[in-house]
């Protein structure tokens, strides 16, 4: 590692004066990207400001429409949280499916969110969900906070403080994991939700993305069926020593099959 100051923050509006003294300051939430850049020199910030002890940004609030994550929870709470599996089964699955055990009980949503690597779970959970994105600054909608491979709308010196679930009429999730990484090569969230159906698509490209056609298959009937004769394009999607472009065209709409079938 490279030598920087590090920083315990007391409160998010400690973190933010923290981080605004010097533009190459990062945050540290759960470490589960930071800490192996900073051991493999890849990231040479000069303060890290840790935000993991925040108690303004932990704890899950349920209600009848909508589900509101601190950014500081991990993946376990969500997984294990009975609340949350009642109101959006979808939701609970999929962050019980992050990584392993390790990962999961170190790892939290805002992180996942604010480095937004294009095989994460959580992306395909906010936009496909339609979720909105709160910070120390602003509300963020999910169709304007994803902007590409680990690009986000959030400024330099912005925080996630939390994000708001509505609570969909159906949703379901599946991914195809990497065997290794368990990251998904392709995952997919699909909701029928009050403002119309959402297909929401990881892993697969070079960013976190709606399947539109998808929605206008399932808008007509909400059924795996609807999905039939449907393909995704390969242009522009991910080819790796993992699985070609075509290849994970077609397991979206393998996924995305499950995922509706899952959904009921």
């Amino acid at each position: 590692m490279y030598n920087f100051t590090y920083h315990r923050a007391s409160s998010v509006s400690d973190a933010a004066k923290l981080l605004g003294q010097d533009a190459e300051s990062k945050i540290l939430a759960g470490g589960q990207t930071l800490l192996p850049t900073l051991k493999q020199r890849l990231a040479q910030p000069s303060h890290v400001v840790d935000i993991g002890g925040i108690g303004e940004l932990q704890g899950i609030k349920v209600s009848a429409d909508k589900v509101v994550i601190g950014a500081g929870t991990r993946h376990a709470a969500v997984a294990m949280s009975a609340e949350v599996a009642r109101a959006i089964p979808a939701l609970a699955k999929l962050a019980g499916g992050i990584g392993d055990p390790q990962v999961r009980n170190m790892g939290t949503i805002g992180g996942s969110l604010a480095n937004n690597d294009p095989a994460a779970d959580y992306p395909a959970a906010v936009l496909g969900l339609g979720a909105t994105v709160h910070t120390n600054k602003r509300a963020i909608a999910a169709d304007d906070f994803f902007k590409g491979m680990f690009e986000t709308a959030l400024d330099d010196q912005e925080i996630i403080t939390s994000v708001e679930f509505p609570v969909p009429q159906k949703a379901g999730y599946m991914k195809f994991p990497n065997p290794a990484s368990r990251y998904a090569m392709v995952g997919v969230m699909v909701a029928q939700t009050k403002a119309g159906v959402r297909v929401a698509v990881t892993g697969a490209g070079p960013s976190v993305f709606r399947w539109q056609d998808a929605e206008k298959a399932l808008a007509s009937k909400f059924a795996a069926a609807a999905l039939d004769g449907l393909a995704a394009k390969a242009d522009g999607l991910n080819s790796d020593m993992h699985g070609s472009a075509e290849y994970r065209a077609h397991l979206i709409g393998v996924m995305a099959r499950r995922a509706v079938a899952e959904a009921g």
